[in-house]
């Protein structure tokens, strides 16, 4: 996984998050350098001194005048603290009207060790990668489907917990197109570590090609090895745990394998996506992230080189 760069926004939210950041830096930065001051003040008074300092036990004038500053600081933080999460929370309501759209476009379920994304109203699934066009605020819906898990992407907006049983909601924007890498923040397993994900932000024509392209159904396998490896996964339990839009594949309990060989990793970040590193997981997927709940199916090379084929031929 590449390094997060964290103090870099690039959505409206994150610039929020980041001018607040900065405002605290900076007035922490004054105490320190008052407070480290005075004391410096102290100390090179003192040493020059052979008898002992008039003793001074202060004044109600006095400290008032140490007290007022404090609470202004105190108060000022919290201001624009409270400022910026009112913001963070803006969220249209939960349950909107029954006359309202259904105005929740994204729905990101996390699994043990990734993530599941379903574009509302497209039929469209994906796994481990989100893409949105830019200048849009768009709505989240957050769920799980085990354990707790938290969804960040810090260039574009806050944390926010995603706890089985709740749904909890987003807002996430990018101010221009790129790629934004994301992950899970809290704790969540053994593979933990590796259930990352990547936002990627297009101009909204690119965007709107992009959507029209995944729903359409993939088409038939080209090649004999591509055939013989789609009788093998279907005559496998392969079925049984993914789907494949407009087979008979429709399961969720592993990702979406539709339109795979166009992703860029695999494994939630752990692989790059190639028909080398995708035939290296089929053989042993626990040799790259173990604990994770597809098993070493023992497969042959010449049954790896099929399933590489079925899978790669759908972009």
């Amino acid at each position: 996984m590449s390094d997060l760069p964290v103090l870099q926004p690039e959505s409206p939210q994150a610039q929020a998050i980041y001018d607040v950041f900065l405002q605290v830096i900076w007035i922490s930065a004054g105490i320190f350098f008052i407070v480290t001051g005075l004391i410096v003040v102290a100390i090179l008074r003192g040493r020059k001194r052979t008898e002992l300092p008039k003793q001074d036990f202060g004044s109600h004038k006095k400290e008032i005048f140490w007290m007022v500053g404090p609470v202004l600081v105190v108060l000022w933080l919290a201001a624009i603290s409270t400022k910026l999460i009112l913001t963070m929370n803006a969220v249209p309501r939960v349950h909107p009207p029954r006359d309202a759209p259904a105005d929740t476009e994204l729905t990101v379920t996390g699994h043990q060790w990734w993530w599941e994304i379903q574009y509302n109203g497209s039929g469209v699934k994906s796994a481990n990668e989100i893409h949105i066009p830019t200048g849009k605020k768009i709505r989240v819906k957050l769920q799980s489907a085990d354990v707790v898990h938290c969804f960040w992407v810090p260039q574009l907006a806050r944390k926010m917990d995603v706890i089985p049983g709740r749904d909890n909601y987003i807002w996430l924007e990018a101010s221009k197109p790129g790629v934004y890498q994301g992950l899970c923040s809290e704790y969540c397993g053994t593979q933990h570590a590796w259930m990352n994900f990547k936002v990627y932000a297009h101009h909204a024509q690119e965007y709107d090609a992009w959507l029209a392209e995944q729903s359409a159904k993939p088409t038939d396998t080209p090649s004999a090895i591509a055939e013989a490896g789609k009788q093998l996964f279907f005559s496998y339990t392969c079925v049984n745990c993914h789907t494949i839009e407009g087979t008979a594949a429709m399961a969720n309990i592993g990702p979406d394998l539709t339109y795979i060989a166009r992703r860029k990793e695999l494994g939630g970040g752990v692989l790059e996506n190639s028909p080398e590193n995708l035939g290296r997981w089929l053989k042993d997927p626990q040799e790259f992230k173990p604990g994770c709940k597809m098993p070493n199916f023992n497969l042959t090379d010449e049954q790896v080189q099929q399933l590489v084929a079925y899978l790669d031929s759908m972009k």
